[in-house]
């Protein structure tokens, strides 16, 4: 479905004449359409190309330099003039097929600056501004000619320059691991270094802003690099042999995108970086279906199984029907299967080429079990552990997903558990983010759905292959059965959607209901069992997993939240939040007149009113509400929970009382006579 209204200028954009040391200089000025925001470019003295930012009056990003640096050529940072500039405004709906929204309009207007040297080679680079009302994107687009052809970029000079020592959510870049598996801090800008992106700040006059990149295409990642003041740099992560980006002529960079709104909850809706993407390239995406799924997963994180062959090798053929016949028996569409194929034995992360994705264990019948699975409406979920053998990977790529399409396999998870990829280059370097693409459309041909662990970070570029469904980049349920320093803090899940989540679906594997393992590090999940249940509204994923093993969920009168809730939204509101402490989401079911709530604290107990405002005027509906029950304390007492149920409308409020570390969940059913 498409409304569209687009109105376009070929003439030079209206621009205001300012007089500076005796000489003319162009201002050039755009605003949001709703004139929420406001853009404004212009050319220094020296002809280095700036730009400035402001939302509601309030200056979000003050004059910043823009521009690129090259190997073996002159850089092109200054000494520009002004050839023309066009304008256009846009205003159209489109439709995803999955996603937090069905339906998501697209309304922004469009500066197109074209610049050239005024010396010298005289080269041309355009820079293209998008504003809207809830943020702004740019991008550079260098054109073929006859001065510019293949190029090495050294360097992107790309400034965001804040007027405060704003607070920002950041996490650091590669120090610590290379799949953005670190804790969110809070500091001031001035006690950061470089940080990867999305990164989310605080504004000392009330706003919050995320800095982050759209449509990240045959490019390197961004990173911010803190310079003078209150200043980042775009810092491009490079290649092993120090090239930040290979290009030829004509080429474009990705958007770098400022979210901006007066609540976090702004920002966890936006829907900018989407609209920063190419449409659906895939032209029949019925095939496309989000789905729910268990696994034999977390059997292999508590050593109850392995993931090599042995006595104890989760992957049989006898355990994967176990397996199947839980899911049907529960209405789950998937089962995740780790462990199934040649490679595992041995320390298999030191060398990922010996995994064969192709050639199953003598102990895993493939074709029978995707059989089995067939026969009662369940699929297998392969599952491809490269171990960053990239290469290695792309090699067996046509004869693996080949072999799944033809026995009915159409998702796979795939990860990258290696610092680099091919032993050398960076996950986020243009050499990864043409290794993940290049997997992405491979399975769009062979209709195979994408779940990618270890990543490069998600730029939405799910609305131009749909068949990417969800990535890790962040840390997931896993961390509370190994992770050294105990497991996943309780305000963790409190601030992945205000940050991590703004790069998109996160794979987070929540459902766990038993507490009461040990290994070896001693993690521990530390939540109570509601809060695990809300996760499942507040962390949004197409593919969402009920992560523990199933016997863990029989007799459990609580699971029924996990097998009605859906992974598929016609619309989302964030009601209330404070980064770190406490978020409340509801989404409505794209396939009934549903709603879903899900409502998480920190490790602070907390009372909470939520007005019902968001359900359908003059329509009673059934509340079945799954709270923290008496005595409940993700320390001490994580198990009880209360199952209520009462009728609610519009004008009701909700009282939430989330007890230490805990969440409510509730299903919202419209009651019709």
């Amino acid at each position: 479905m498409k409304n569209k209204l687009f109105r376009l200028c070929l003439t030079a954009f209206a621009s205001v004449m300012v007089l500076s040391c005796g000489t003319e200089e162009k201002v050039y000025t755009i605003s949001s359409p709703g004139n929420t925001n406001e853009l404004v470019f212009k050319l220094t003295e020296k002809g280095e190309p700036q730009y400035s930012f402001s939302s509601n009056g309030k200056t979000v990003i003050e004059p910043s330099l823009m521009g690129f640096e090259f190997q073996e050529a002159n850089k092109m940072t200054d000494g520009f003039e002004v050839v023309n500039t066009e304008e256009k405004s846009v205003d159209e709906n489109w439709d995803q097929p999955w996603g937090e929204f069905k339906t998501v309009r697209d309304n922004h207007k469009e500066l197109v600056v074209h610049l050239k040297e005024s010396k010298g080679d005289g080269r041309l680079m355009d820079i293209i501004f998008r504003i809207f009302d809830d943020g702004l994107g740019f991008r550079y687009y260098f054109p073929e000619q006859p001065n510019m052809g293949e190029v090495k970029i050294a360097d992107e000079v790309t400034q965001f320059t804040f007027p405060f020592d704003n607070d920002v959510w950041w996490m650091p870049v590669h120090s610590e691991n290379s799949y953005y598996e670190s804790f969110y801090r809070k500091t001031p800008i001035s006690k950061t270094d470089t940080i990867n992106t999305p990164a989310t700040f605080e504004t000392k006059d009330s706003l919050f802003v995320a800095i982050h990149e759209a449509n990240l295409t045959d490019f390197a990642s961004m990173t911010l690099l803190k310079t003078n003041g209150n200043s980042y740099k775009s810092d491009l992560v490079p290649w092993a042999d120090g090239v930040k980006v290979y290009a030829k002529t004509p080429f474009q960079t990705p958007w770098r995108t400022v979210m901006v709104g007066t609540k976090a909850g702004d920002l966890a809706m936006s829907t900018l970086t989407l609209n920063l993407n190419e449409p659906c390239k895939i032209e029949d995406a019925s095939w496309i279906t989000p789905m729910k799924y268990v696994g034999i997963w977390w059997g292999m994180h508590l050593d109850k199984y392995t993931w090599g062959q042995g006595e104890i090798h989760g992957a049989t053929t006898e355990n994967t029907k176990k397996y199947i016949d839980f899911a049907a028996a529960n209405g789950f569409d998937g089962v995740l299967v780790e462990g199934w194929n040649e490679g595992w034995d041995g320390d298999w992360t030191a060398d990922g080429t010996a995994f064969s994705f192709v050639k199953p264990y003598p102990d895993f019948d493939l074709e029978e079990i995707t059989r089995y699975a067939a026969a009662k409406n369940v699929r297998l979920i392969g599952h491809h552990e490269t171990a960053g053998a990239a290469s290695h990977y792309e090699s067996q790529l046509e004869d693996a997903y080949s072999l799944y399409n033809k026995i009915g396999v159409n998702s796979v998870k795939t990860g990258y558990v290696n610092k680099y990829l091919d032993k050398k280059e960076w996950h986020d370097s243009q050499f990864g983010v043409r290794h993940y693409r290049k997997v992405i459309e491979t399975a769009a041909k062979h209709h195979i759905m994408i779940d990618n662990h270890e990543p490069v970070k998600g730029t939405g570029l799910w609305r131009t292959y749909p068949n990417l469904m969800a990535q890790e980049g962040a840390r997931g349920q896993e961390y509370n059965a190994w992770s050294a320093d105990g497991g996943n803090t309780p305000e963790h899940t409190t601030i992945m959607p205000f940050t991590r989540m703004l790069a998109g679906p996160f794979d987070f594997t929540p459902g766990n209901f038993n507490f009461d393992y040990e290994t070896p590090n001693k993690a521990m999940v530390q939540t109570t069992v509601a809060k695990q249940l809300a996760l499942y509204v507040v962390i949004f994923s197409p593919l969402q997993m009920a992560s523990d093993l199933p016997e863990n969920y029989e007799g459990r009168a609580e699971f029924q939240f996990i097998k009605d809730v859906p992974c598929n939204w016609e619309e989302s509101k964030v009601l209330d939040s404070k980064i770190g402490e406490y978020v409340t989401i509801t989404r409505k079911d794209r396939n009934s007149e549903e709603w879903f709530l899900g409502s998480i604290t920190n490790s602070d107990a907390r009372k909470i009113a939520v007005p019902l405002n968001f359900l359908k005027q003059g329509v009673p509906y059934k509340a079945e509400i799954y709270r923290d029950g008496e005595g409940a304390d993700y320390k001490e007492n994580p198990y009880p929970v209360s199952i209520d149920v009462m009728t609610v409308n519009s004008t009701s409020v909700l009282d939430l009382d989330l007890a230490p570390g805990g969440g409510t969940a509730v299903r919202f059913i419209p009651i019709t006579n």
